[in-house]
């Protein structure tokens, strides 16, 4: 006998939401102790992640305008996350910091598991409504990030510079932006097949 959809949806979302919740105390905590901007910024990109899927959780077994909104957020709160990172990347280049190399390869690797494992657990779920297909979204664009600071961390701990770091914080903030305009995209979708099909029933 299989499971209701929105239990399954129900769950996995708790899952992904506390592995989110712990991946992000791990950057803000390497992030401080190593001075990189891409760790800190993966942090708030996963506080926000969580968050969101926090609100996913309550619009769930609510009606479809419940989830719209819950989808237009979270697209929202991504683009807030993309000029947050922009923000702090521009202070550390003006301020000067001194980002550990090795320390930030290690989180992504660890960063990079946990994201992976979120990709499997969401992408095994069948008929996803808008709040999942957000949250593998971001589980995506995390999965991306965390390769660019296991490169920035090479390139950091090879050169003994703090550019690579804050090139990557950057190119955080533009995939956080591309991803909120995707999700504001599918919502703006969902919005408009839900009229046509209203108007098509009267």
């Amino acid at each position: 006998m299989s499971k209701d959809p929105d239990e399954r949806q129900r769950r996995t979302l708790w899952t992904v939401l506390l592995l989110n919740v712990a991946i992000a105390f791990g950057f803000f905590a390497t992030g401080a102790l190593g001075d990189s901007s891409a760790l800190i910024a993966n942090g708030l990109d996963n506080t926000s992640d969580s968050f969101v899927y926090a609100i996913s959780l309550f619009a769930l077994s609510r009606s479809d305008k419940w989830k719209r909104w819950a989808a237009n957020l979270s697209g929202g709160l991504l683009l807030i996350l993309a000029v947050g990172i922009l923000i702090d990347a521009v202070r550390r280049y003006y301020t000067g910091s001194e980002p550990l190399g090795p320390l930030m390869i290690s989180m992504a690797l660890i960063a990079a598991v946990v994201n992976g494992v979120c990709i499997r657990l969401l992408g095994r779920l069948e008929d996803p409504d808008v709040n999942v297909r957000a949250a593998n979204t971001f589980s995506i664009n995390d999965f991306i990030s965390n390769g660019g600071i296991l490169v920035a961390g090479g390139l950091v701990w090879w050169l003994g510079s703090n550019w690579p770091d804050l090139v990557v914080g950057i190119a955080v903030a533009g995939v956080a932006a591309w991803g909120g305009i995707g999700i504001l995209r599918d919502a703006h979708g969902e919005h408009h097949k839900a009229v046509h099909q209203g108007d098509a029933e009267t």
